[in-house]
C-alpha cells in the first residue's frame, strides 16, 4: 500500500535526516517507526505526505508515485493526527471532525452526519460532545476528536506522529487499544511514529527500528525483533527486558496447556490470548492458573510453570543457538 524505494532527506547544512531508506507497509497493516530522538522516524511520516520533500528516492501509494503528486490533493486522501492534535480551538468538535469532508465539498448536513458518526465510532457520544469546544475536553478526548477528524473522509492510510504520548499511561492505554480496534475494523493501513519500545510492540503489526542518522537498523514482527536483534544497537534500544516483552506478543496456544484435574480455576482466557495478559490474570487472584477456553468449552489449564516454559520455547524458536539449553533447563 505505501512503498518506500531509496528515500532520503539531507538538509541544505549537510545534515542527513533520512538515509535511502526502502520500506513496504502492507494494505491493512500498522507499521510503527521507533527510535531514538533525532533518527529520523518523524521526517519519514512527513515525507509521505509531502509535508517534507525527500531529497532523493521515490514513494508510492497504491501504486501511484506520490513524489510528483499535488501535494495538496494528496494530504485530502491520507488521515493524519499529532500529538498536538491541532484543533481549531473556535469551531466545534463536530465541525472540526468534519474539516475534511467539508474542504472536498460535501454539504453540511452529510459532513456533520459524518462527524457525527465519527465520533460515535471514537467513544465520544455526538450528542453529548458534538456541540462542545476543544477546550471543554480533556486531553484524551481531543485525541480521540483527531482520530476522528483524521478518518472523516475514509482515506485508506493514516499517518500518526506520537499521537498519545501527551496523556497519561491509563489514558493512553485505553487509547492504543479502542485505536487498534478501529484500525482493524476499518482496515486502515496506518504509519505509526513512537520513541516508545512498548508502544511499538503493542501497537504495530510490524515495527522499523530506526538509528541516529536516519538508518534503517530492522523492520521486522514484534516477536522477530524481539527474538533476533539485527545489531547491537537493536539489542540495546529493544532492552535487556526484551524477553519479558515477548509475552505480549505470544499467544496462548494448546500445547502449553495442562489437563484439567479437580475443581476448575476461576479465571478464564481464550485461546489465543497473550502470555501477558494470562501472567496478568494469575497475579490478580490466589488461584495462580487459567482455564483456557475456545467457543465457551475449557481446552486445559495454563499453570505459571507453563507460562515460563512457553516464554523460553518462543525464545529459543527464534534463537535456537541462544534459547535452547535454557528451555531445556525451564
Amino acid at each position: 500500500m505505501i512503498r518506500l524505494v531509496g528515500v532520503g532527506k539531507t538538509y541544505d547544512d549537510g545534515t542527513v535526516a533520512v538515509q535511502e531508506l526502502d520500506l513496504d507497509v502492507p494494505r491493512g497493516r500498522t507499521v510503527c517507526l521507533v527510535g531514538p530522538s533525532g533518527c529520523g522516524k518523524s521526517t519519514t511520516l512527513k515525507m509521505v505526505n509531502r509535508l517534507i520533500e525527500p531529497t532523493q528516492g521515490r514513494i508510492f501509494l497504491d501504486g501511484e508515485e506520490i513524489t510528483r503528486a499535488d501535494p495538496v490533493a494528496l494530504r485530502r486522501r491520507i488521515g493524519y493526527v499529532i500529538q498536538q492534535v491541532g484543533l481549531f480551538p473556535h469551531q466545534s468538535i463536530r465541525t472540526n471532525v468534519a474539516t475534511v469532508p467539508s474542504l472536498l465539498g460535501w454539504d453540511r448536513k452529510k459532513a456533520h452526519a459524518r462527524a457525527d458518526e465519527l465520533m460515535d465510532l471514537v467513544g465520544l457520544d455526538p450528542a453529548q460532545y458534538g456541540g462542545r469546544y476543544p477546550h471543554q475536553l480533556s486531553g484524551g478526548q481531543r485525541q480521540r476528536v483527531g482520530v476522528a477528524r483524521a478518518l472523516a473522509a475514509d482515506p485508506p492510510v493514516l499517518l500518526m506522529d506520537e499521537p498519545f504520548g501527551a496523556v497519561d499511561p491509563i489514558v493512553r492505554s485505553r487509547l492504543q487499544d479502542e485505536f487498534a480496534r478501529i484500525a482493524r475494523d476499518l482496515d486502515k493501513t496506518v504509519m505509526f511514529v513512537t520513541h516508545d519500545i512498548d508502544e511499538a510492540i503493542r501497537m504495530g503489526d510490524k515495527v522499523a527500528v530506526f538509528a541516529v542518522g536516519g538508518r534503517l537498523a530492522q523492520y521486522d514482527e514484534p516477536a522477530t525483533l524481539l527474538g533476533r536483534p539485527a545489531d547491537d544497537f537493536v539489542a540495546e534500544f529493544v532492552g535487556a527486558s526484551r524477553g519479558l516483552r515477548r509475552l505480549s506478543v505470544t499467544p496462548i496456544e494448546e500445547r502449553h496447556l495442562v489437563r484439567h484435574d479437580g475443581e476448575p480455576p476461576a479465571a478464564t482466557l481464550p485461546i489465543g490470548s497473550t502470555l501477558e495478559e494470562a501472567l496478568a490474570t494469575m497475579l490478580r487472584q490466589d488461584d495462580a492458573r487459567v482455564a483456557v477456553t475456545r467457543g465457551g468449552a475449557m481446552l486445559g489449564v495454563l499453570t505459571p510453570g507453563a507460562v515460563h516454559r512457553a516464554l523460553r520455547t518462543s525464545i529459543a524458536e527464534d534463537d535456537p543457538a541462544d534459547g535452547a539449553d535454557r528451555v531445556t533447563a525451564g
